[in-house]
């Protein structure tokens, strides 16, 4: 037996008590680091009343954060192929923690926007190396379903982030709102610490910057990078500005209610989880497309001025978006066969830079033509990413150079 085959053999497998351990420490990273991230997200119409900034100004509470945190992503995974993942992880999810609870404290809008571009920074560690862990330390047989998991963490976080602080608003105005969404996070960061196990595959590498070159070199990396760049702008677009749109005629509902919107990232987890695993039975690309044609369709349905649609298709978009994004981030740690942490990190970038780029661009298209300005732009978007999606094959190639003859990696691996 070589020794891949060996150490493949003694990784985390599904129903093991490792891989459950495993699956319970990054899910509460995941819930950690984004409800740090959004905390926000449902407060911006109140930070814009409050501060008097424009809707497209105040979404920079979110577009710096997740701005600061793609640029720091790069070299905080380079790191980790040098100092280990756990200790990366553990290091950014306590000082991001940390940072959060001086958020509530800050005096005006410029020092609130700083601060957030810090803490950015501070949580690009969780993003940037748990993709990379679990390639290392979990079977492949089981990796797609571990980052579900993982990547239910997240939404479940993303929603926390939102419905913690825009239920408590009205009750506590926004500042305490930020505080007690910050307290949890640092709960969660807590449990994350005590459960992680350490990294048992990992081997030290000198940090080579070549391996960045050599995933952006591959033709179907570049178009999971740019897949992850197109939903994450989508995503970031609707949640950001449906709140607006709800506060506003012919809705008038309640800032605590619209908060609650937030409650659909429950089927993201679900549909994350369940995507993950459905790709490791059939292959990735399949559950890609299918999960980005289901998001176009479920943000055409929150067009109409109807709440019972605008609910309904939310939903829809929410599922299809995590689905989507557990494949394509699976994708990407099956077709890197070295410096993963890299590989993982390219794809969170784009990932990352969608939202701020893509978040604040989806602004201007909300200011200009209100939700309909932005529902097309969504849909552009998606249209661009299934156009993306489509020219790959299950190794990450082009589909044509797989008619030329040229095979890969993925049919061996299996």
């Amino acid at each position: 037996m070589t020794v891949p085959a060996i150490e493949a053999a003694g990784r985390h497998r599904l129903g093991s008590p490792g891989l459950r351990r495993v699956d319970l420490a990054l899910f509460a990273a995941g819930l950690a680091t984004f409800m740090a991230l959004y905390c926000p997200q449902a407060l911006l119409p109140e930070l814009s009343r409050g501060f008097q900034v424009s809707p497209a100004r105040a979404s920079l509470l979110v577009s710096l954060a997740t701005g600061a945190l793609a640029i720091a992503i790069i070299p905080v995974s380079s790191l980790s192929e040098r100092y280990g993942r756990t200790r990366i992880m553990l290091v950014s999810s306590v000082t991001a923690a940390l940072i959060g609870l001086l958020l509530p404290l800050c005096p005006s809008f410029p020092a609130l926007a700083a601060l957030r571009a810090v803490q950015g920074v501070a949580l690009a560690g969780v993003p940037a190396v748990a993709m990379a862990y679990l390639a290392d330390e979990v079977h492949p047989a089981s990796l797609g379903g571990a980052m579900g998991r993982y990547v239910a963490g997240t939404g479940l976080g993303g929603l926390l982030g939102r419905v913690i602080p825009g239920t408590l608003i009205d009750l506590a105005g926004w500042r305490w709102a930020l505080a007690a969404t910050t307290l949890l996070a640092l709960g969660c960061t807590a449990l994350f610490c005590a459960l992680l196990p350490p990294s048992r595959f990992f081997r030290p590498a000198r940090i080579d910057h070549r391996a960045l070159l050599g995933h952006l070199a591959d033709p179907g990396m570049r178009r999971l990078y740019l897949i992850a760049f197109l939903l994450m702008a989508g995503m970031v677009t609707v949640y950001n500005f449906l709140s607006y749109r709800l506060l506003a005629a012919p809705f008038h509902l309640p800032q605590a209610v619209v908060g609650l919107i937030a409650v659909t990232y429950l089927g993201g987890s679900f549909g994350s989880a369940r995507a993950g695993l459905l790709a490791d039975r059939t292959g990735p690309r399949p559950v890609l497309i299918g999960s980005l044609l289901l998001a176009a369709a479920g943000l055409a349905l929150t067009l109409p001025a109807s709440l019972p649609l605008i609910g309904a298709g939310l939903l829809v978009f929410t599922v299809a978006f995590f689905a989507a994004h557990a494949v394509a981030g699976g994708w990407v740690g099956l077709r890197a066969t070295s410096a993963r942490a890299q590989a993982s990190a390219l794809y969170l970038c784009a990932y990352y830079l969608g939202s701020s780029i893509g978040g604040s661009a989806g602004g201007v298209a909300y200011e200009r033509a209100h939700w309909t300005g932005a529902g097309a732009y969504v849909l552009a978007l998606l249209a661009l990413a299934v156009a993306a999606g489509v020219t790959l094959d299950l190794n990450g190639r082009l589909v044509g150079k797989l008619r030329r003859g040229e095979g890969g990696p993925w049919r061996r691996r299996r």
